[in-house]
């Protein structure tokens, strides 16, 4: 239960009193929580804390593992994600992911940005461009691979391939994107782009990243959230989870006491 927490303006996400378990292990204890619109909202904490675990709710990505029990609620603009009729292709359009490890298929960069719009049966060509060139260029990739869209996206650096996820992502016109560990395979400079990036992304789409860098939650989220042992310790905005924490296990955490 997160012992400290506000009122956002305009959530986008309602969570109440989630719980998950993996079988018989409580991974997840009574998380409560609004996610704000249009903001970048960090979570930090611990290596096997529940963040990535929570975000993995957000866009039902853990029915895909066996055993798991989810109680509580999970609300996006009002809608119970975890009701019968669901659609949860259509839930993880609207809701895109991008993982730790930047994962663009072994295909060329222009297939790897506009493979979900062709799935679902976009097939115009020049809508397929004009899909590809805006997702390219709000992921700060355009100006680098606009002569090279034919080349494989295997073949760029490691930034790179995590800009295309991110590009594939917003290819489909998602509402939130969930970032999980974004950055912890890349060197500081492509992490500085990532970062810019996120920040221009917010106009359009709620960002929520899990990271373990506490600068990079600092420099760019208006919220943070910290997680301890699978319980949501505290919620606040950025600037008074780094400046004035309300809770110790916040302080010691951000302070390199433990962790």
């Amino acid at each position: 239960m997160v012992k400290t927490k506000i009122q956002v303006p305009e959530p986008i996400v309602n969570i109440v009193d989630l719980n998950l378990f993996y079988g018989e292990t409580k991974a997840l204890k009574g998380i409560t929580l609004d996610i704000s619109k249009k903001k970048i909202t960090s979570f930090i904490g611990p290596s096997g804390c529940g963040k990535s675990t929570l975000i993995r709710c957000l866009n039902r990505m853990n029915d895909l593992i066996e055993n798991v029990t989810i109680k509580g609620t999970i609300k996006i603009d009002g809608r119970n994600i975890y009701a019968p009729h669901v659609n949860v292709t259509e839930l993880r359009r609207k809701v895109g992911m991008v993982f730790q490890k930047p994962n663009p298929f072994p295909k060329n960069i222009y297939e790897n940005v506009i493979y979900g719009p062709r799935i679902q049966g976009i097939n115009k060509k020049s809508s397929l461009d004009e899909i590809c060139e805006k997702a390219l260029r709000k992921a700060a990739l355009w100006d680098e691979v606009k002569d090279r869209l034919r080349v494989n996206a295997l073949d760029l650096s490691g930034g790179q391939q995590q800009r295309i996820c991110i590009a594939r992502a917003i290819a489909m016109e998602p509402e939130i994107i969930l970032l999980d560990e974004p950055c912890s395979a890349l060197d500081p400079i492509a992490t500085a782009k990532i970062e810019d990036m996120l920040v221009e992304l917010k106009t359009d789409y709620t960002v929520i990243i899990v990271t373990h860098n506490m600068q990079q939650a600092a420099r760019i989220s208006e919220y943070t959230g910290f997680f301890m042992l699978g319980e949501f310790v505290e919620f606040n905005t950025t600037a008074d989870i780094f400046t004035n924490p309300s809770e110790k296990q916040t302080e010691d955490y951000i302070t390199g006491r433990f962790g």
